[in-house]
């Protein structure tokens, strides 16, 4: 397609040549009526005339030239065979036309223009596409190196453990079942040490659900995985940050039994938390009551599964997912990009061949519809001449007829001329026909056009097959780093 504004591309030059008609006349038949000579003959008279004037011995016997009904004759046969010259003009202009409208030279001239043109711009759209590919490409070996390098400083050998986004939404599946599990379990336990009842309990529920849910999910994420680091010092991190997550899940969840125990008259006081505080200071593990240490068990397992869940929701080693990520995602691009710009090309080699093809085809229909105007020129020419013949055929019988009924009633002998057969004066063209060496001129250039044609076809494929080279050669100018 061509940009508004531009000129057209050389392959829609050639398909807008293609779109117009061959000529502006549709085929027709050249008919050269005959005159009927009985009918003449009757219009005329001529037998009745003939026998008046033999009577009265009209034309003389000596008479040299035709007399005045002869002329009359004469006049309608001339007539005739100009009406005749007419018709032929007007056809010859018509296959003039037809054969103008050929115009095999705008044709040539195109062809040689805008074929080349197709092949220079198939090439300038694979140089465009070479150089969106090499910048893909760059972006995608500086990833390769930045991924090979922090493989190679934190001594990894395998793949990344990427987390498909079906699994992201069932480890977040699991939080969310564990939290809603959590409430409803803390918030009947709950419901015995609240003056709220169900209600209340609900609400101090939700708020350790939260508390023993996230929190733990997100110190899994983060800071226990530091475990897994080559660093000494991060590894330290994440072993410290796990004890902390033990004593953190066994206070939060040792709080939470505590404060169901807590008496109905206790809690209407102010000082549950102080309560909940100094038995955790006094007595951690004097529950009374086996419901408490039940809702501590599941408290704890429940925090333990969250905190697992964090744990493994990325890749174990912090930072490799989103590195690995980043350079499958330069990967994917530069592959697209690739495959489109190859695919883009191919559309582009498929028009420019199938255009070529069809403006080779077009001049062989124009040659033949050339060949056949001229023989049909030629036949119309040969009609013409045939229809000259029977017109002199039809005055020589009307002015037989004439003088037959003359000679019969004559009493005197008819004039000599009267013997001799009555020669019409032909109408002739000449050089109206195309020589033979301007034939054979337009079939060599007919030929040497639809053999630049098929040159530039296989240019095209042959353009197609280097692009698609260099296309691959970018590889092996910025090869793919390898790791080990």
């Amino acid at each position: 397609m061509s940009v508004p504004g531009t000129r057209p591309s050389a392959i829609a030059r050639i398909r807008a040549l293609l779109s117009q008609p061959a000529h502006h006349y549709r085929p027709a038949t050249t008919i050269f009526l005959d005159l009927n000579t009985d009918r003449v003959a009757d219009e005329f008279g001529l037998a009745t005339l003939g026998g008046e004037r033999g009577a009265e011995s009209r034309p003389t016997s000596d008479a040299q030239t035709l007399d005045d009904v002869e002329h009359k004759i004469v006049e309608r046969i001339e007539a005739h065979k100009q009406d005749a010259n007419v018709i032929y003009l007007d056809q010859l202009h018509t296959y003039d036309e037809r054969l103008n409208a050929l115009s095999f030279e705008e044709r040539f001239a195109t062809i040689q223009q805008a074929a080349p043109e197709a092949v220079g711009d198939f090439r300038a759209e694979a140089t465009v596409g070479r150089d969106e590919l090499f910048v893909l490409r760059r972006r995608l070996n500086e990833s390769e190196i930045e991924r090979e390098q922090f493989r190679k400083h934190h001594r990894i050998a395998r793949p990344a453990r990427l987390a498909s986004p079906g699994t992201i939404v069932l480890k977040a599946g699991i939080l969310a079942v564990l939290f809603i599990i959590e409430v409803v379990i803390n918030g009947s336990f709950l419901a015995k040490a609240n003056l709220g009842g169900l209600l209340g309990g609900a609400v101090q529920a939700v708020t350790f659900a939260a508390l023993n849910i996230i929190a733990s999910f997100f110190w899994g994420m983060v800071l226990i995985r530091l475990v897994n680091r080559r660093n000494y010092f991060l590894k330290l991190v994440g072993v410290l940050s796990a004890l902390a997550y033990l004593a953190f899940a066994i206070a939060l969840n040792l709080t939470l039994s505590h404060l169901r125990e807590i008496p109905p008259a206790v809690a209407l006081s102010d000082n549950v938390g102080q309560e909940v505080l100094h038995r955790l200071l006094t007595a951690p593990y004097g529950l009374t009551d086996i419901n408490s240490w039940l809702l501590f068990a599941l408290g704890f397992v429940f925090s333990l599964i969250a905190m697992a869940d964090g744990l493994m929701f990325f890749d174990p080693y912090m930072g490799y997912a989103g590195l690995d990520r980043r350079w499958i995602e330069a990967t994917r691009k530069f592959a697209d990009a690739r495959g489109e710009l190859i695919e883009r090309l191919r559309d582009i080699r498929e028009d420019a061949t199938e255009a070529m093809n069809e403006a080779a085809r077009d001049l062989s229909v124009r040659r033949s519809e050339y060949d056949s105007l001229l023989q049909g020129r030629l036949r119309l020419a040969q009609r013409f001449e045939q229809h000259q013949n029977q017109i002199e055929q039809t005055a020589r019988a009307l002015l037989e007829i004439y003088r037959e009924a003359n000679r019969k009633a004559r009493s005197t002998p008819a004039p000599g001329y009267f013997a001799k057969a009555y020669s019409m004066e032909r109408i002739s063209y000449a050089g109206g026909e195309p020589s033979a060496s301007a034939r054979e001129n337009l079939r060599a250039m007919i030929a040497e056009t639809q053999e630049l044609l098929s040159q530039q076809i296989k240019a095209i494929h042959e353009a197609f097959d280097q692009a698609v080279r260099t296309y691959r050669e970018i590889d092996e100018l910025l090869p793919e780093k390898k790791s080990g």
